[in-house]
């Protein structure tokens, strides 16, 4: 398992955007699993799951995304999971650090 948490300043709608559109041309077999929206006041929070495969790992990985934004304040975290072949215990990562990576340069970007 992996994880990116960072706070933003932006659009909600404009950063969500840019990751769903990001992480789905970063890899021919990335899709959007599901997703869930919600609102409270001047509050929102979205949930995306994606997932791919990994050719390195030779197995599916999967990328949990919640976003938070309240006007320009924003709040990301992302979780991997997966890409393991072991069953005790976790023997290789690396599908879910580049799944992160992709996000991760997704984000930067957005950022400047």
């Amino acid at each position: 398992m992996a994880k990116l948490e960072k706070h933003l300043r932006g659009d909600f709608r404009g950063l969500l955007m840019s990751i769903e559109d990001g992480i789905r041309k970063g890899s021919i077999s990335a899709t959007l699993e599901d997703g869930s929206d919600y609102r409270a006041g001047d509050t929102q929070v979205a949930v995306r799951v994606f997932e791919r495969y990994s050719w390195l790992g030779s197995n599916r990985v999967s990328l949990s995304v919640t976003l938070v934004g309240r006007g320009d304040e924003l709040f990301l975290s992302a979780i991997t999971s997966g890409g393991s072949q072991a069953v005790f215990f976790k023997i290789n990562t690396w599908g879910e650090e580049a799944f992160l990576d992709a996000l991760r340069g997704i984000v930067e970007e957005y950022g400047r």
